[in-house]
């Protein structure tokens, strides 16, 4: 579909797809998917650990490659594509932020729990300071009203942010649920709005159709789906519903494809597939990145990875609460016992 871009597409397939492979990317994976990805023309590119900068730690999971020589690597390989970087305020320090601007990145991403804007504000504004896009990043947004949603956005706007993102990061929300939210942040802010969906309950593409349905001005989407949990929007379904609609994109569909195929398939075959523990993650609404340390617990503990994803998902949980998955499979393997159930 040729035209002026309906929105922005950001690809976050090293990114997001690095909690479905155990942040283990190489520096040789990188180089071929953001060649693909930049000669399909996608915009935007996002390359950091899955949990953002700073996050290759024993609590998230060590990187196979310093994500600094990775995105050092998307850099110098992107011809077209912008690079995107995601930082978690607690998880990464300002230093990352200036590291990140002197590789040359373009855009940082501050990405924050949905009620709790305020501890991006520094970083935000130190991001425009160093002369990158700044985005907020409004994650688990389907645990707050659309009307707090809005507040939190506005919080994020005041700080600097040229864009500020609806994240569902559990897939939990249904086309309306993720509508509403989109509308009433889309109304109550000045800047950009984008859109970032997990594909838990196989909704990602309506949602991220949806949300534009409601203005939304930017969308993610992962290659393949690769992503925490049962995967994001997959990039490459997205671009082609666009084209068939009618909705210019800016990208390649046919080059999209052949990137999907043959660059992120081989990376994890059978993403895209909507297991059980996938599923329960959307319909608790728990953080994506929870799942592979979930089953984790399941396999050490003894008791399903369902039960501990339902308790989690009880207890709301978000994420850089990672450390709560032991206490909850703990304390489900003590009640089984207590009940005589087989640990």
């Amino acid at each position: 579909m040729t035209g002026a871009p309906a929105f922005r597409l950001t690809d976050s397939t090293l990114r997001d797809g690095s909690h479905a492979v155990s942040h283990q990317f190489t520096a040789e994976q990188v180089r071929g998917v953001v060649g693909a990805l930049d000669a399909a023309g996608v915009p935007v590119i996002e390359v950091t650990h899955g949990d953002g900068m700073g996050g290759s730690s024993f609590t998230y999971g060590f990187s196979h490659t310093p994500e600094t020589d990775l995105v050092r690597i998307a850099v110098e390989t992107a011809t077209r594509a912008k690079i995107a970087v995601l930082f978690v305020p607690g998880i990464g320090v300002k230093d990352d932020l200036r590291r990140a601007a002197e590789l040359g990145v373009s855009i940082a991403r501050i990405a924050t729990h949905c009620t709790e804007a305020d501890i991006a504000v520094q970083h935000l504004a130190l991001t425009k300071e160093l002369g990158m896009e700044a985005v907020g990043f409004l994650m688990m947004a389907h645990m707050v009203e659309p009307d707090a949603l809005v507040e939190q956005a506005k919080v994020m706007e005041a700080a600097g942010a040229d864009c500020v993102y609806v994240v569902d990061s559990a897939g939990a929300m249904t086309v309306d649920a993720f509508k509403r939210r989109v509308a009433a942040v889309k109304a109550g802010v000045d800047v950009e709005v984008g859109v970032h969906a997990h594909n838990n309950l196989s909704l990602a593409v309506a949602n991220s159709l949806g949300a534009l349905a409601e203005g939304a001005d930017q969308i993610d989407g992962c290659t393949t789906g690769l992503g925490a949990g049962a995967g994001n929007c997959p990039t490459e379904v997205l671009v082609a519903t666009c084209d068939k609609s009618g909705i210019a994109t800016g990208v390649d569909t046919f080059a999209m494809m052949d990137a999907a195929q043959a660059q992120v398939r081989p990376l994890r075959p059978e993403m895209g597939v909507i297991d059980a523990d996938g599923l329960m993650l959307g319909y608790a609404g728990v953080y994506g990145s929870f799942l592979l340390h979930a089953k984790r617990a399941s396999e050490r503990y003894g008791v399903p990875t369902r039960d501990i994803l339902a308790e989690l998902g009880r207890r709301g949980m978000v994420g850089g609460q990672e450390d709560m998955i032991i206490d909850v499979a703990l304390g489900l393997r003590r009640d089984r016992e207590t009940a005589g159930a087989p640990a």
